[in-house]
């Protein structure tokens, strides 16, 4: 009897998750998204001093530590990744990745392929998620404010300026399609396997910014193209957001 009200406390947490999972997907679908918010918040909180000691402040370097910290995330909610293309981020020198955006699901598949020393562009709003905001900022990540066009257009321009003077390349990473686990209208979140495939890089070498629309366009029909084929889809029903 006493080693059961010893253990007590400990069934309880173990209870309320299978009750929640038992129960009816609402329920599923806002207890996955209260912890994961929560988790990387946490996360956050043990990775913002490692950070601190490792590089002194903002470093991309810090980068090493968030991904290490991150990675094992994607098993609490159920998800998996297969990775395909691993040998597209073998090229020698700087280059630019460019992805699709789904969910705030997409730094999980982010965090198992980025490179060393690679940096990324966030919008302005997640500076401002507590310990989540600040362990980006630590870890180098660019913030643009959305709603402010001028704003974004410079932090893109300058980006496209380095890419073109330096004649960086562009590799595509795609991500399949959620909507066979998670349904954010519908309150779905289930397991699932997202494929994310990395694509050859497109070359940039001989262009001026004059062709900056076509290849923002062939970037476009080739990670298209990669959506619909990895998601299964036979014609466009999803679009493929930047």
């Amino acid at each position: 009897m006493d080693v059961l009200l010893w253990m007590a406390p400990l069934m309880v947490p173990l209870v309320v998750v299978v009750l929640l999972w038992s129960s009816g997907h609402t329920l599923v679908f806002y207890f996955k998204k209260c912890f994961y918010v929560a988790w990387m918040m946490a996360l956050a909180l043990l990775a913002i001093p490692l950070c601190v000691l490792k590089s002194g402040g903002r470093d991309v370097e810090n980068m090493r530590i968030i991904r290490s910290l991150v990675r094992h995330v994607k098993y609490f909610l159920g998800l998996r990744f297969e990775v395909s293309g691993w040998e597209h981020l073998q090229t020698p020198g700087p280059y630019v990745v460019i992805s699709n955006h789904q969910s705030s699901l997409d730094v999980l598949g982010l965090m198992e392929i980025l490179p060393d020393r690679c940096t990324m562009i966030a919008k302005k709003e997640l500076i401002y998620a507590g310990t989540v905001g600040l362990i980006c900022w630590l870890g180098g990540i660019v913030f643009i404010n959305r709603k402010k066009t001028s704003d974004a257009k410079s932090v893109m321009a300058d980006a496209a300026k380095t890419m073109l003077n330096e004649q960086a390349p562009i590799i595509p990473v795609v991500f399949s399609s959620y909507s066979n686990f998670y349904l954010r209208k519908e309150k779905q979140f289930k397991s699932g396997t997202i494929r994310l495939k990395i694509l050859p890089k497109i070359e940039t070498k001989g262009m001026t910014s004059e062709d900056v629309a076509s290849l923002a366009d062939k970037s476009f029909d080739v990670m298209r193209s990669a959506f619909l084929d990895i998601s299964g889809l036979a014609c466009g029903n999803g679009p493929v957001r930047h």
